[in-house]
């Protein structure tokens, strides 16, 4: 199974783990042709983080980081179902004003 998966809705569903051993590309580059397609065509998705087991410092930047390039690609990214323990993480760090969590 893929870290995530893009539906054609242009919704995001993240499994597993977000730390620096399953993160070797930022989130743009590991999109294919068709889900970089669905999302400029939609505009905007939601990532669905419900399923993420653990999270680090390097899943939070993965998060500000696709955050960034889908706004910068025309894409607006709202995150949902944030862990707890990854929004302490974001309020600690003081990033929590760079995600769009609702």
């Amino acid at each position: 199974m893929s870290l995530f998966e893009v539906n054609d809705k242009g919704n995001i569903v993240v499994h597993g783990h977000l730390d620096r051993e399953t993160l070797s590309k930022n989130f743009w580059e590991s999109l294919s042709g068709n889900q970089r397609s669905t999302l400029l065509s939609n505009k905007k998705c939601q990532v669905d983080l419900g399923d993420v087991e653990r999270a680090d410092s390097a899943g939070l930047a993965w998060l500000i980081n696709a955050v960034r390039d889908a706004k910068q690609n025309g894409v607006s990214m709202t995150l949902y179902k944030m862990p707890e323990k990854l929004q302490k993480l974001a309020k600690i760090s003081d990033a929590d004003s760079f995600l769009p969590v609702e």
